[in-house]
C-alpha cells in the first residue's frame, strides 16, 4: 500500500462519523434547499473559481523567478506548503478532486461521455440549487464531448464523465464573463495543453493565469470572492507534493498552511463552503482547509 493509501486509511478511520439552465451563458443550477454549512471554520464566498495547471512540483512553482504571479497570488493570500495529489497520471487526480473518487480511471484514455452516475461537486452543487459552470481552453465547442482538438484535451475535463452533470455547463474559456457578478456560484477553469504548463513552461503558464485571471484574482479580493490555483499532479519526482495557492477577500493575506492537505480536502473544503449537505466519495472523511482565512 501507498504511503498516500496508509495516510487516506489512517484519516477515514480517526474521521469523526460526526437542471435546469440559469441563463443563456450555460449556468447550471436546479431544485433544493441549501443546508447551513457543517463547518464553521469556512468562508462562504459569493463565487470561488478553482484553475488547474499541470505537471509540477511545489519547488518548482512556488519560490521560482518564473511564475511571479502565482508567487504574488502566494504572498498575498495564502499557500498550502503541504498539498498533494492523489496519483499519477493526470486524469484520475482531476476525477479524484472533482467526485472523491478516481472513478475507476487509470490512465489518459479518453473516456466514454456519462459513464458514472456517481455523486460529485457540480452535481450536488446543481442538487442544492447553486449554480456551477466550467470553462474549458480550447473546447470547440460549448457541450462538446471531443476527446481531443488541438491543445485541448477531455482527459482533463471530468465533467464529462458524470450523466449527472449537464454538458452545456462546460463552456469554452471564451464564455467566461468580464463581468464577475454572472460567474456561477462555483466554477472551474481548466487552460489548454500549453496554458496549464503541461507543453509549455512554467513562465507561459504563469503569464497565461496573470493576463486571463488576474482581473477576476483582483476583484475577488473586494467582492467576497475566492480563487483556487492548484496542479493535478507533480513532475513524478516529489512525492506528489503540489502547489497550491487560495487568493480572494475571504483569504488571510500573507498566511500559509503546513497541514497535509489533498484534492479530497480541496473538494470538501469547496463543498462546505457552498453549504452541501452531502459529501462526494472520499471528501466523506477528508478535512477542510483552515488556518488561512480572514476573520
Amino acid at each position: 500500500m501507498s504511503g498516500s493509501s496508509v495516510y487516506r486509511r489512517a484519516r477515514t478511520v480517526a474521521a469523526s462519523t460526526t437542471a435546469f439552465t440559469a441563463a443563456a451563458v450555460g449556468l447550471w443550477t436546479g431544485l433544493g434547499s441549501v443546508s447551513a454549512h457543517a463547518e464553521s471554520a469556512v468562508p462562504s464566498p459569493d463565487h470561488v473559481v478553482v484553475v488547474v495547471l499541470e505537471n509540477h512540483a511545489y519547488s518548482q512553482v512556488i519560490g521560482s523567478s518564473s511564475a511571479p504571479y502565482i508567487n504574488s497570488l502566494a504572498s498575498g493570500g495564502a499557500s498550502l506548503t503541504q498539498s498533494y495529489a492523489e496519483t499519477h497520471p493526470s486524469q484520475p487526480n482531476y476525477y479524484a478532486m472533482f467526485s472523491g473518487d478516481t472513478q475507476g480511471v487509470t490512465d489518459d484514455s479518453c473516456v466514454t461521455p456519462g459513464f458514472s452516475s456517481a455523486d460529485n461537486l457540480a452535481s450536488e452543487v446543481i442538487a442544492a440549487g447553486r449554480t456551477w459552470g466550467s470553462y474549458n481552453e480550447s473546447l470547440p465547442s460549448q457541450g462538446s464531448t471531443t476527446c481531443s482538438d488541438g491543445d485541448y484535451a477531455q482527459k482533463h475535463n471530468p465533467w464529462f464523465g458524470f450523466s449527472n452533470v449537464p454538458t452545456s455547463s462546460a463552456m469554452t474559456f471564451d464564455q467566461f464573463p468580464t463581468d464577475y457578478t454572472q460567474l456561477p456560484q462555483m466554477s472551474y477553469v481548466i487552460p489548454n495543453l500549453c496554458s496549464d504548463m503541461h507543453d509549455c513552461s512554467v513562465s507561459t503558464g504563469d503569464t497565461w493565469l496573470k493576463n486571463n485571471l488576474g482581473a477576476y484574482a483582483t476583484w475577488a479580493a473586494s467582492h467576497n470572492s475566492l480563487l483556487v490555483v492548484t496542479f493535478d499532479e507533480d513532475n513524478r519526482l516529489s512525492g506528489n507534493r503540489i502547489p497550491t495557492v487560495l487568493y480572494g477577500q475571504p483569504v488571510a493575506a500573507g498566511s500559509s498552511s503546513s497541514t497535509r492537505y489533498d484534492h479530497y480536502d480541496l473538494l470538501r473544503t469547496l463543498e462546505d463552503m457552498q453549504g452541501l449537505s452531502t459529501h462526494a466519495g472520499n471528501a466523506s472523511s477528508a478535512q477542510d482547509i483552515t488556518g488561512v482565512w480572514a476573520s
